[in-house]
């Protein structure tokens, strides 16, 4: 394809949780969708998504007008790999870097994909959450408006956990580490677990136009992902040995 696409043409790359999703999308709308939930695929298989989103839509990769990459938290070897993807992508072809808020994404494909059918008296908020290992969530608060009502942070989860807000507003919680607070969370009333909900590139999309419209770019040498919490390598263990 020779002509220009509609402005702008973003391809997003969402590598934080266990779901490696690339989306490309011309002037805010959806064109193609490409996503593997194998564990542990992601060096594997974002090259191949990559190139499958471009050839389902007729793009070549020197049409984009921008990368978009979500920047965390999340899982440590997902982001290294999609934000070193996303760098190398705009590096070879000279385009600017969009980064969006993992958390702020999730929230926004909650409320796009759930909350109509949610009937409350209370205000919803949108809870979304990253399993962070052992006990511990990555989460932030958003009313339905995208504003952030609790910044990102990384939290054991207890039965008294939001029971501030729960109090007179409807929470509904969403991704991989809302799986392992259901339990401890499902008496309270206004608690509200959205099932099978994960992180997606196509929830960057209107992030991503925002953005790129305000001209809100990375500086390429300079980005890092928000990993929120140092990176601890497992010891390694040799028998006989402590």
């Amino acid at each position: 394809m020779t002509g220009r696409d509609p402005m702008p043409l973003i391809l997003h790359i969402e590598t934080a949780t266990n779901v490696c999703s690339v989306a490309l999308a011309g002037d805010g709308q959806l064109l193609s969708l490409r996503e593997s939930t194998i564990r542990n695929s992601h060096a594997a298989v974002i090259t191949r998504l990559i190139d499958e989103v471009m050839q389902s839509s007729n793009r070549e990769l020197n049409a984009l007008d921008a990368i978009a990459v979500s920047k965390g938290p999340g899982s440590y070897t997902g982001l290294r790999i999609g934000v070193a993807t996303a760098k190398g992508l705009c590096y070879a072809l000279d385009k600017p870097l969009i980064a969006i808020p993992t958390l702020q994404a999730m929230a926004f494909g909650i409320q796009k994909s759930k909350v109509k059918n949610q009937k409350s008296k209370f205000e919803v908020l949108f809870c979304p959450m990253i399993d962070a290992r052992r006990m511990e969530v990555y989460y932030a608060l958003y009313d339905i408006n995208g504003k952030e009502m609790r910044d990102t942070r990384a939290e054991i989860i207890h039965e008294d956990s939001f029971s501030d807000l729960l109090a007179d507003h409807t929470i509904l919680f969403g991704g991989d580490g809302s799986r392992k607070c259901r339990e401890v969370l499902k008496s309270k009333e206004n608690a509200v677990f959205i099932d099978d909900f994960e992180a997606s590139a196509q929830f960057m999309i209107s992030l991503a136009k925002e953005k790129f419209e305000r001209q809100e770019f990375e500086d390429l040498a300079y980005f890092e992902p928000f990993y929120l919490k140092d990176f601890i390598a497992a010891k390694a263990r040799v028998k006989g040995l402590l």
